[in-house]
This record gives structure tokens, C-alpha cells and sequence, in this order.
């Protein structure tokens, strides 16, 4: 015989191997898009924004959430013909919001102190390979005997 437990908004059934020889009866419910616990997209089936879509990573709600609210429902809601072109007054102000929070709003071609050293460690290790594998070739193009007859590649023409 199964059991049934309601924990918050889930209910928890345990079957039986008895309860499961037998077809199910479970009726399928109509979704309700007003249930607050079902996930929804960035857009409400209304149309409206949904500023706790996880898609915003918290920008809704961070220092500059309200000049990111103005940036974005301007564009989102813009009817010109080049889309959000009457709104760059509140993308500005959202960007000078953010270059003062540099901390939370990293500028992408900005990289932190250990990212810039460890791409100046690896470009001088790429350098270093270079070098060697240059010098090995020239060494043993140098060290051939002249009387060996060299591969033909694949553009050149055999006599």
C-alpha cells in the first residue's frame, strides 16, 4: 500500500511493487501560470518582464538594478524602427553605474592581475617552443647530407 506526505508545495507518494502492477490512474492537471513556483522565462506569458528569471544573473537586483530596470524595459518595450533606439540615455546611465562598481561589473576586456600574468606566462612559453622548434629545424636542415634527395611536396613539380 502506498503513502502519501505533503512537504511544502511537493507531494511525496511511495508505491508499493503491488502499486505499480497495476495501470495508473493519475489524471495530468492543466498548468496554472500563475503558480508561483513554476519556472518561467524571462518574458510572462503577459508580456511583461520577469525580473526573477535566473537568465538575469542578478542584475535586477544589484547596485545598478534600477538602472538596468530602465535600460532593459525601455528596450524591451521599444516600438522604434531600429529597436531601443530612443533608450540610450538609460543604457548610459546603466554603464556609468556600473564602471563604479567594478568589483560586481568586471569589464570584459579588463582581466584581473593573475589573469594577465598567466597569459604573459603561457605567451612566453609559446615564444620559447617557437624558438626551439625553429633552431631544431634550421639544425637539421644545415646538418643533411647535399646528396640526399629531399621529398617533393606536394605543389612542386617532378622532373
Amino acid at each position: 500500500m502506498s503513502s502519501v506526505r505533503q512537504e511544502g508545495k511537493d507531494r511525496i507518494i511511495f508505491v508499493t511493487k503491488e502499486d505499480h502492477e497495476t495501470p495508473s490512474s493519475a489524471e495530468l492537471v492543466e498548468e496554472d501560470p500563475e503558480d508561483p513556483y513554476e519556472e518561467q522565462g524571462l518574458i510572462l506569458p503577459s508580456g511583461e518582464i520577469n525580473w526573477n528569471c535566473p537568465c538575469l544573473g542578478g542584475m535586477a537586483s544589484g547596485p545598478c538594478g534600477t538602472e538596468f530596470k530602465d535600460a532593459f524595459s525601455c528596450f524591451h518595450y521599444s516600438t522604434e524602427e531600429v529597436k531601443g533606439s530612443e533608450c540610450l540615455e538609460q543604457f548610459r546611465a546603466m554603464q556609468e553605474c556600473m564602471q563604479r562598481y567594478p568589483e560586481l561589473y568586471p569589464q570584459e576586456d579588463e582581466k584581473t592581475p593573475q589573469e594577465q600574468s598567466s597569459e604573459t606566462d603561457q605567451t612566453s612559453q609559446d615564444s620559447s617552443a617557437s624558438a626551439e622548434m625553429s633552431g631544431a629545424n634550421s639544425t637539421s636542415a644545415t646538418e643533411q647530407d647535399p646528396n640526399t634527395t629531399q621529398p617533393t611536396t606536394e605543389g612542386a613539380v617532378e622532373s
